[in-house]
């Protein structure tokens, strides 16, 4: 891989452009969910079709993360983020101005281009951090992140979910992203060989970082689904049962960076196993906080940032042990493995809550302490005396 580039060639400004990257691939993923979600309830269409052109999109992420690692080192970083990009903002432009029945293929490209802004932004933000400030790195990275996935509702809100505006806005903000990605100033990491291992492989390699993503997607999702209506069960309104997910990714926002620093200087799989026992007890304690609504926002807004912290320090993680092509397979598996947490989560999350009313909260507790007991076994697999150093394995 060449030299990280600095600040006097363009470093800052290559910042910037993989938080712009970030930023648009929760952008792109939250504001389509909902958006064309809403636009085919409102055409009168069956939940099942609904679902199916929601599955299109898991089709396109499943076949570039098989791609990205064989031409990453073809194409470049660089190139692959501005065709992404370029190519969302074309993709959104052009569900108002088609029939259903390209939404589907539509959808399947969407969801390429998504898990190509994922896995590239993760590798781009990773070649610029140094092995002392990578945690920081990828905090700032992961904040990104979770302000991409806030702007998609907060658009739809602002411009409502009905015409050709929301999808025309999606695009014009992908585009301005590509503009700022194609400047000459804008530097690269370059990769020597392509990677010819599948995802198996790569999910073989690093099992704990494999589990924190879909520990993530898990949740996150099941929390979109069910948080709001497991608050109004226990008495909430409906108003501010919807504001308790704004307040858990402000938390998720404003905490990575804190979290970040402490990942720079202590061992980072003991911090990544305190934060899941942490997000753990706190899922515990929502059932009695929510019966307080200041105990609610104070606890929401904690565990909201922890929880994220262990994404965000296993990505760390990742970054110190792989290199170069290698490091984009691991991240296009983990992009993969998103997408089954994503799916098992809801369905779990709801099974759980058909049982109890408290569900949700059990749900939570148990995937992250599952997640802990076996990044714990990990641990102690590396801590041997054949020279493996804890901390330092995925």
């Amino acid at each position: 891989m060449t030299s990280e580039p600095t600040a006097d060639d363009g470093g800052l400004l290559s910042r910037a452009a993989v938080i712009a990257t970030a930023m648009m691939f929760g952008l792109t993923y939250s504001l389509s969910a909902a958006l064309i979600a809403l636009d085919l309830s409102r055409q009168n269409l069956s939940d099942l079709t609904i679902g199916a052109n929601a599955a299109m999109h898991a089709l396109g992420v499943l076949a570039m993360a098989v791609l990205l690692p064989r031409i990453v080192a073809r194409l470049g970083i660089r190139r692959l983020v501005i065709v992404a990009l370029a190519g969302a903002a074309v993709l959104l432009a052009l569900f108002p101005a088609t029939p259903i029945w390209i939404w589907f293929p539509l959808r399947i490209l969407l969801g390429a281009a998504s898990e190509t802004l994922f896995v590239l932004s993760e590798t781009w933000t990773n070649s610029l951090s140094s092995e002392a400030t990578r945690a920081r790195a990828m905090a700032v990275y992961t904040a990104a992140l979770s302000s991409g996935f806030a702007l998609g509702p907060l658009m739809l809100s602002l411009l409502g979910s009905g015409g050709a505006l929301p999808y025309l806005a999606g695009a014009g903000v992908a585009a301005a992203a590509a503009l700022l990605v194609a400047s000459p100033r804008i530097r690269a990491p370059e990769f020597e060989r392509p990677s010819r291992e599948g995802p198996l492989h790569f999910i073989r390699l690093a099992p704990v970082a494999i589990g924190a993503i879909v520990l993530n997607a898990a949740i996150e999702t099941a929390g979109l689904s069910f948080l709001a209506i497991y608050a109004t069960k226990l008495g909430w309104s409906e108003t501010g049962a919807t504001s308790l997910m704004s307040c858990m990714m402000i938390g998720a926002i404003l905490l990575q960076l804190p979290i970040g620093w402490l990942g720079d200087k202590m061992d980072r799989l003991t911090l990544v196993i305190g934060l899941a026992v942490c997000a753990a007890l706190g899922a515990l304690v929502w059932p009695v906080a929510l019966m307080s609504e200041v105990a609610t926002y104070a606890l929401l807004f904690v565990w909201g940032g922890a929880f994220v912290g262990v994404y965000t320090i296993m990505l760390a993680i990742v970054g110190s042990r792989f290199q170069g092509s290698e490091l984009v397979g691991i991240y296009a598996a983990m992009g993969l493995m998103w997408g089954v947490g994503a799916l098992a989560g809801p369905v779990l999350a709801g099974a759980a809550m058909e049982l109890t009313r408290h569900g949700l909260a059990f749900f939570a507790a148990g995937a992250c302490l599952a997640f802990a007991a076996s990044a714990l076994r990990h641990r102690t697999a590396e801590d041997r005396p054949d020279g493996t150093q804890p901390g330092t394995g995925a």
